[in-house]
């Protein structure tokens, strides 16, 4: 398992690569099995072991752990724009005994596809994660053409998406007004988090077949020990981020769930839970092009 760090949190409108990165390791711990789902998928649509399988925009590396140990003969390349997760990384593969299949490529997607991933000496990728990576790339349109042109015939493309923010309240959660986490909820998508696109017409369009579209729920029990301190956070990024957006009554609510001494408060409280999905396309390039 990986250490957990611990960090001083500056609760920014543009959180620090760690700061971020705690929230990741957070979510992986609590709703991680969604990954496992995933791979799952991956292995049915594609017949043989995987040599190289590339993971974009790995962050913390929390996919690139899983998909090491499942294709575990692979050459595992993780693309990420951050030299601090990066070297993360390789410590992170160093405990879990990787590191010599490991190979960090420091890109920024909104370049393109990175240059260094296919090499003509090296073999084309059998397998490409991209984890709620894909609606952070400026032009995810060219970016999936060369994903489409990188892989092997038979390859596999992976896009995940968070399906919605994590739930962890009672609908009426004793403070406030009940409904509180919907309204959040509306309020975010509003304000454009957490959106993307539909991917299966950006798939198409790259000249992929989407052999599979998944929703998958991730409803953990037992709750694993990090979902209180996971709702903290989220919350604490929440409500700097909704400020302007919600009512005083919510507001004064998430004060509530966040203070210290509340009995309300998510550290005092008995009745937390854990609900969110992923959306999981499993896609491969099309081998009839239709070139209209």
């Amino acid at each position: 398992m990986a250490q957990s760090h611990h960090h001083h949190h500056n609760h920014g409108e543009h959180p620090q690569d760690h700061q971020m990165a705690s929230v990741l390791d957070l979510d992986a711990a609590v709703a991680g099995g969604y990954i496992d789902d995933a791979i799952d998928l991956i292995r049915d649509a594609l017949p043989r072991e995987p040599k190289i399988v590339v993971d974009i925009g790995s962050g913390t590396g929390t996919g690139t752990d899983r998909l090491a140990a499942r294709f575990d003969a692979a050459e595992i390349i993780a693309v990420d724009h951050s030299p601090e997760l990066a070297e993360l990384l390789t410590e992170r593969a160093a405990a879990a005994g990787y590191a010599d299949r490991l190979r960090t490529v420091l890109a920024n997607l909104d370049d393109g596809w990175p240059a260094e991933v296919s090499n003509p000496e090296v073999s084309n990728p059998d397998v490409v994660w991209a984890s709620s990576s894909l609606h952070h790339i400026a032009d995810p349109d060219r970016f999936l053409a060369a994903a489409r042109t990188a892989l092997t015939d038979d390859g596999i493309l992976a896009v995940i998406e968070l399906a919605g923010a994590p739930k962890f309240l009672p609908d009426d959660p004793g403070v406030g007004l009940s409904g509180l986490e919907g309204r959040c909820q509306s309020a975010m998508s509003v304000n454009g988090w957490n959106s993307f696109p539909d991917w299966t017409t950006h798939l198409q369009s790259a000249g992929f077949d989407v052999v599979a579209h998944r929703r998958i729920r991730v409803e953990p029990d037992p709750l694993p020990p990090q979902t209180v301190e996971y709702a903290v956070q989220w919350y604490s990024r929440l409500r700097v981020g909704l400020a302007e957006v919600l009512d005083a009554d919510d507001l004064a609510a998430l004060d509530v769930l966040l203070s210290d001494d509340s009995p309300l408060a998510f550290h005092r409280r008995g009745d937390l839970t854990f609900r969110a999905g992923r959306i999981v396309w499993i896609a491969r390039p099309a081998t009839e092009r239709n070139l209209s």
